[in-house]
């Protein structure tokens, strides 16, 4: 079952106009959380992105935050899936042809349930390789999550072709940024680093959660500016994003990164907090 429209309606029915602007354009915005016992864990942080895009974009969804957020718990139950992933997904529907807007003013909107990777005690590990392509910097889209990721889709599958798990985006500044799906972060020393949203990284919900687990836990946190060389040297790697915590970055460009203890203390003090919420 998903949530169409306002109904609850099986998948295979939660059909879309060929016209439609998401398919057509990418015109539009999607948010990614986790659920926790039936709890969509964060969703006041992923709601403020996901209306920022709304206002960003001029789009409009006809029901209140909190409504939405007790039928997602609803689509978690009709589903029989306490633990998964819900993505919410707003195109501007169907318009006019052509690039303007005009006349698209009833937006197709969707939340939907996915199968949730598996949350165990160590961090899940995975291979980056740098990607061709670059994240433009600059670009205020950057801070929304739009329905537009073929640069992402791309950095991917170069990074897939080559033996890789993630791919790692570089801005032209040639400053690293973040993976097509995570936050990025670094530990030189005692201190943990991550890239500046100026560099054109997402502002991600898990990413200012660790933060804030490293201000409470003591760790020295900065925001830092850094260079591919510099990622390369430092004492270890790690992403964070909202559908599995921290993940261990074990190999960059070929090269082996090392693994260091904070990555499993961040990732369960993560976990903690998440079922705290979702209790």
């Amino acid at each position: 079952m998903v949530f169409f429209n306002g109904r609850f309606v099986p998948a295979e029915q939660a059909v879309v106009s060929a016209f439609d602007r998401g398919f057509l354009y990418g015109d539009g915005l999607f948010e990614t959380l986790r659920v926790m016992n039936g709890v969509p864990l964060r969703w006041d942080a992923h709601w403020r992105r996901f209306a920022l895009g709304l206002q960003r974009l001029d789009l409009t969804v006809p029901w209140l935050p909190e409504y939405l957020r007790a039928n997602a718990a609803n689509l978690s139950h009709h589903n029989q899936l306490p633990d998964a992933l819900l993505r919410l997904t707003i195109s501007r529907g169907v318009g006019e042809r052509g690039y303007s807007p005009r006349g698209a003013d009833a937006p197709t909107f969707i939340m939907s349930l996915h199968p949730a990777p598996v949350l165990t005690a160590e961090p899940k590990c995975v291979k980056l390789r740098t990607a061709s392509l670059r994240l433009p910097v600059g670009d205020w889209l950057s801070g929304c999550k739009t329905a537009n990721k073929l640069l992402q889709v791309v950095a991917r599958a170069e990074a897939e072709a080559a033996g890789a798990d993630e791919a790692l985006l570089l801005n032209p500044r040639d400053e690293v940024t973040e993976a097509t799906s995570a936050n990025l972060f670094w530990i030189e020393g005692d201190t943990v680093h991550t890239t500046p949203l100026t560099t054109g990284a997402l502002p991600g919900v898990t990413r200012a959660d660790v933060l804030a687990l490293c201000r409470a836990l003591g760790v020295t946190a900065n925001e830092t500016v850094a260079d591919l060389a510099r990622l390369c040297r430092a004492d270890g790697c790690f992403l964070t994003s909202s559908a599995v915590g921290v993940v261990a970055v074990t190999e960059l460009d070929g090269a082996v990164m090392s693994s260091v203890p904070l990555f499993t203390r961040l990732h369960t003090a993560l976990l903690a907090s998440w079922r705290e919420e979702s209790a």
